[in-house]
């Protein structure tokens, strides 16, 4: 096994896999403590670089594209103490670092794997339930809904509504933003039928983030929902198809055959298939032929 250790963490590679596991030091990033160790599949890699300095140097593992979930949720919008795939390393476990990355390029190489992107991620994301509470909100995730809560400082026209309840079905995508300068940053939930028309202050879809040290953590929930999101490089085929249609019966549909689609209908409902509005629509289409 190779492995290095250091103040900011440890890196084991077994030939199979790169773990990396937070230091207990002091100063170890809130986010890093929080995402905890990550298990890096050795087919999930695209390559790893050692960087030489003076006084240090920095371990940097490159991911494929599309591996990740966090990767991908943040696009490389993580500061550097922030992110899990960098290692700073003292100048005199250089030696170490370099056998290190020399035994992962190797295993790459022997196993034939190609730096191409995927279409799946290989990579679980952060483990749920996970929530956290920065700027004007508190997000939470525990696999099938994301939960939206407001504090005194969200503007009143976002928090009138009350909290958000959002399945992870009506979901389309993920937008995180850390605050950069004076801009403000956000997490953001592209909500299937509800186009962004607001700024995140306003949003009801959104956490406003203002910059403070928590901020980060917002990344976790980002990175947990897009894990459980269709992958955006999936084949057509694999695409989530829409609905199937059952409001349409055959003409010379018995009484017992439309009651029968109702009941499949509030199936499909209570299953999250169809959506509240899919429901509707569709349940009074067989309602009408009754």
């Amino acid at each position: 096994m190779a492995e290095i250790i250091q103040k900011d963490g440890t890196w084991a590679f077994d030939g199979e896999a790169l773990r990396l596991t937070p230091g207990r030091d002091k100063n170890v990033s809130l986010f890093r403590r929080q995402l905890g160790e990550l298990l890096v599949p050795l087919r999930a890699l695209a390559g790893v670089s050692f960087e030489q300095g003076r006084r240090s140097g920095r371990l940097r593992l490159r991911l494929r594209d599309g591996a990740d979930p966090l990767t991908q949720a943040t696009a490389g919008r993580l500061a550097e103490g922030d992110d899990p795939y960098q290692l700073p390393v003292q100048s005199d476990r250089y030696g170490v670092a370099e056998y290190v990355a020399d035994e992962v390029r190797q295993a790459l190489l022997l196993d034939g794997i190609p730096p191409d992107p995927v279409d799946a991620f290989l990579l679980p994301g952060p483990a749920l339930p996970v929530a956290a509470s920065a700027g004007d909100g508190t997000a939470s995730f525990d696999g099938e809904r994301v939960r939206l809560e407001w504090n005194w400082k969200t503007e009143d026209a976002k928090a009138a509504a009350g909290p958000r309840a959002i399945p992870v079905t009506e979901i389309t995508g993920v937008d995180w933003q850390p605050a950069a300068g004076l801009e403000n940053g956000h997490l953001r939930f592209l909500v299937r039928g509800a186009p962004v028309t607001a700024p995140p202050k306003y949003d009801p879809n959104a956490v406003e983030l203002w910059g403070f040290k928590k901020d980060p953590l917002m990344a976790l929930v980002a990175a947990a929902v897009q894990a459980r999101l269709p992958h955006p490089a999936a084949p057509e085929a694999d695409a989530p198809q829409d609905p199937p249609v059952l409001d349409k019966a055959p003409a010379g549909d018995d009484h017992d055959t439309l009651l029968r689609r109702l009941r499949e209908l509030g199936e499909l409902h209570r299953d999250g298939v169809l959506t509240d509005e899919e429901f509707t629509l569709a349940k009074q289409a067989v309602l009408k032929r009754l």
